[in-house]
């Protein structure tokens, strides 16, 4: 399967051709537009990475994108942002709402308009949209959990490191994660941590964790990106950021698939990370906003990208595929992380 940048062709219908099935042309479409962009944070190696991709995607598949914009984390900038682009132009609309409760107003009035949205890595709770490209975020949980489970042998403490719980992304990592626990591995006590995707707040509670509960074998990190960096300096100043092979090595699997993650666990620091594909987030993205501007509608399904659209009350998810990164498979070159310069 490869996560490396898919290089589209001069015209727009090859791209749609390898997209796969469930493409139709609907009537009344402009044929292009506009596209306005907004990123939702310049704080996580994650989100910095996916900034690169965006240009080079929207060169390669030759879409009018305007200037980005930049909300930091913050849903009444991304609500202002998207007002703004929108009087300046904008036909249809990219955005990541890292808080997927507050977005369902703005999310009415672009409906309104008309204007088609597709959000990014996040699934808004309530409102339209066109489509969401992301990864199923319940098996980021559940892999997380089959793998520490498996390393712990079913027995003993992990700390969850979750992101916000007002993020969908959040609350799903977390459900999969604890039901996983739950069901496969009765015998592993799990201490939750909400971080609000910030690497302070992570850093803090591990530490506390950790002081109460100095035999934790595993911890599982929402995301690389924030978490990365804290933990690893936590560890370290305990004393246990040492080899697996270590009787005082705690097990550590993330989520994001950044470069630096990479390089922990080939230092073997941490052990695990789900990589999210930035690459493709940034490619798909503008790929489905012009396709919403020429009319295109998709089907519920599998697609020829190693994905599967599924319906959603609100929309369409195009789920792309994240595999879990290990030491076997950290040096694959069709890693995106690996990619990275």
């Amino acid at each position: 399967m490869k996560f490396g940048r898919v290089v589209a062709s001069a015209a727009l219908v090859a791209v749609v051709t390898a997209c796969g099935s469930g493409t139709t042309t609907a009537g009344g479409g402009s044929g292009g537009g506009k596209i306005g962009i907004d990123h939702p944070r310049a704080d996580s190696d994650f989100w910095n990475s996916y900034i690169k991709y965006v240009p080079q995607m929207a060169s390669e598949l030759k879409v009018d994108l305007m200037p980005a914009t930049n909300s930091q984390n913050d849903v009444s900038k991304l609500v202002n942002n998207v007002q703004a682009l929108v009087g300046q132009g904008a036909k249809a609309i990219v955005m990541a709402p890292q808080d997927t409760g507050a977005i369902a107003n703005s999310l009415q009035q672009l409906e309104n308009k008309k204007i088609p949205v597709v959000t990014v890595d996040t699934r808004p709770d309530k409102g339209k949209v066109y489509m969401v490209v992301r990864a199923d975020n319940r098996a980021y949980g559940t892999k997380a959990c089959e793998f520490l489970g498996e390393k712990l042998g079913g027995k003993g403490k992990v700390v969850q490191l979750q992101g916000a719980l007002s993020s969908i992304n959040g609350r799903d990592r977390s459900e999969a994660f604890l039901e996983c626990m739950k069901t496969k591995f009765p015998g592993i006590t799990v201490f939750s941590e909400p971080t609000e995707w910030e690497g302070s707040k992570a850093a803090s509670m591990l530490q506390t964790r950790l002081e109460q509960n100095p035999d934790i074998k595993g911890i599982y990190m929402h995301a690389g990106g924030v978490h990365l960096a804290p933990t690893l300096q936590t560890l370290k100043q305990k004393g246990v950021l040492v080899p697996s092979t270590d009787p005082k090595h705690i097990f550590v699997v993330s989520n994001d698939g950044i470069p630096q993650e990479y390089e922990a666990i080939r230092k073997g620091e941490i052990d695990a990370t789900v990589s999210q594909p930035a690459d493709l987030y940034a490619k798909y993205a503008l790929y489905y906003a012009k396709a919403a501007l020429e009319g295109k509608t998709f089907k519920p399904g599998p697609t020829d990208h190693d994905s599967t659209i599924i319906q959603l009350p609100n929309g369409l998810e195009d789920q792309l595929p994240a595999p879990l990164v290990t030491k076997d498979n950290v040096d694959d070159k069709s890693l995106w992380g690996n990619q990275v310069k």
